[in-house]
This record gives C-alpha cells, structure tokens and sequence, in this order.
C-alpha cells in the first residue's frame, strides 16, 4: 500500500457545471491552480463540497484524473466517494485508483438503513483488502456516525490510516483526538472550529471552508503549529464570519457564489440546485470583502 501524508490544510475542490449540468474540466484546472497558489498541503476532489453524491463512477474519475495532473505530484490527491454499498463503493475505487489518486474518502453507508457496528467495520475492511489505498473514513452523517468504539476497531485495518471528524459536534472531536491521536489521523472538518481542533491536536483540516479560505487557513494552521494564538484568534473569527454565510442546506449555491465573486469562476451547481439568489450573494460580496477575500 502507498504512504500519504495528510496532514495540514487539505482543501476540498469544488466540482464546476455548465449550463448543461456537464462537468468545465477547464474551469476545474484553474481552481486547483488557485488552491495551490494559496499553498494548501492536500487537495481532496469528489466530496461533499465536489457534490460528490451527484456524480457517476465515470465522471468521478475522470475529475481525479484531471486533479491528479494539474497536481502533478506537489500535494496528495485525496478522492472522495459517497455511495450505498460495498458494490457501488469498490467500483468507484477501482476507477479513483486507475485516476491516481493517493487516498480515498469514504462514508459509511448512511442512506436510511443502519449497518451494525460488525457490518460497517467489515464495509472498510472490505474496500481496504480490495484496493489497497489509504483510506480516510468520512464520518459526516448524523444518523450513521462512526462512534469510539468502532473507531478502535477501523484502527486495526491497515488501509485506515484517517479519520475526517465532521458530523456530531466537538465533544466527539475531542474524545477521539484524547484517545486516538497517536494511532490515526484526525482530520477537522467542523468549519467553524479548526482553531480549537488544531490546538487540541488534530493533524489538520478537510473541509469545505479552505475551498474559499486557503490562504487564511493555511496561515491559521501555522499560526497554531508556531504558537501564536493570538493570531490564530483573529484567523479564527474572520473565518468564522465567511462560514456563517455559507453555511446551509443550499451549500453548492453559497461556495460557487463565494468562489465566483473572488474571480474564481467555478460555473454552477449540479441541477436540481440552482445559482444563488442575489440577495445571497450579496450577503455573501459583504463578509468576503470585510475579510479581504475580494480582489
């Protein structure tokens, strides 16, 4: 198996559509060219904020492969995968390794029915026997978290090397990283709470809010790591104030709106969601600026 090394600020990338709902690979590169401008340490493709969900095993790969080159090496690629069966979840693996990515992000299955705990650990275990990648365990469904007990059970799966903590709430954050730290990497995903996260330990950040923060969030990291915290405070708060606006049920509207008016041009949301209404993005246009994220 192939070694990763995920830690640090690792930005999920927005997915761009067209008018058409089809995949702009070229307004895809552009953005990953931007992320690693801001000095990002990881770039993660097909999550949550890619509207992973949204898209089939063939356009998955194909946005990997696309990361993967523009990549070229300079950071991990992490590939993300949102499905409902060990079936499905292998065949998009199989495709997202011959794509290049070094890792794979992976919920568990969520959709309505809860495996047991022997399930979901055989469910890992499985995808980690057949493809041999690491694998980061994407624990961001309220209603199927992955709990400390099973945690300690993923942990002995070779192929398990990280843990993205961003369903639940702090206190669950907190438990793993007092008594997993040492033997799995705890990567924070609750938007508005990296700055905690990092000073209790965790080993960085996956997550939505890096996407339209990269170089504010790479400086909070840092700040962290050199013992600041009066800068890592002030980092924290302006962060805060953008997450707040872009937090909701319509995400993929917000982030292409935020990203868009920083000249990012990230095309559209995948259909049924539609472009922000303007009122939003003007919400929107007024923390970005008051946090001098426009150019």
């Amino acid at each position: 198996m192939k070694s990763v090394n995920l830690r640090g600020i690792i930005s999920t990338v927005v997915t761009p559509f067209d008018d058409n709902d089809q995949v702009d690979y070229d307004l895809l590169r552009s953005d990953v060219r931007y992320l690693l401008d801001s000095g990002v340490h990881g770039i993660c493709a097909c999550g949550s904020t890619g509207e992973g969900q949204t898209l089939s095993a063939e356009e998955s790969a194909e946005i990997c492969r696309v990361v993967v080159d523009e990549v070229a090496g300079a950071v991990p690629v992490v590939g993300g995968i949102i499905r409902n069966s060990t079936a499905e979840v292998l065949t998009y693996a199989r495709a997202l390794k011959a794509a290049g990515v070094d890792a794979l992000q992976i919920t568990p299955v969520h959709y309505v029915f809860a495996p047991s705990d022997d399930q979901t650990v055989d469910y890992y275990r499985t995808i980690g026997t057949e493809i041999g990648l690491p694998i980061v365990v994407y624990n961001v469904v309220p209603w199927a978290l992955v709990r400390t007990p099973v945690l300690r059970r993923l942990i002995e799966i070779p192929e398990v090397v990280a843990i993205k903590q961003s369903g639940g709430d702090m206190h669950l954050l907190a438990d793993i990283l007092a008594f997993y730290r040492d033997d799995i990497t705890v990567l924070a995903a609750l938007d508005d709470l990296h700055y905690p996260a990092f000073a209790l330990g965790a080993h960085g950040a996956l997550a939505a809010i890096p996407t339209v923060t990269p170089k504010l969030s790479v400086e909070l990291w840092d700040a962290v790591q050199a013992g600041d915290h009066k800068r890592a405070r002030e980092l924290h708060e302006a962060i805060l104030r953008v997450w707040r606006e872009l937090d909701g049920p319509d995400l993929p509207e917000r982030l292409k709106a935020a990203l868009n008016l920083q000249g990012r041009k990230v095309g559209r949301p995948r259909h049924p969601f539609t472009p922000a209404a303007p009122e939003t993005v003007e919400r929107i246009r007024t923390v970005l600026d008051a946090a001098g994220l426009l150019t």
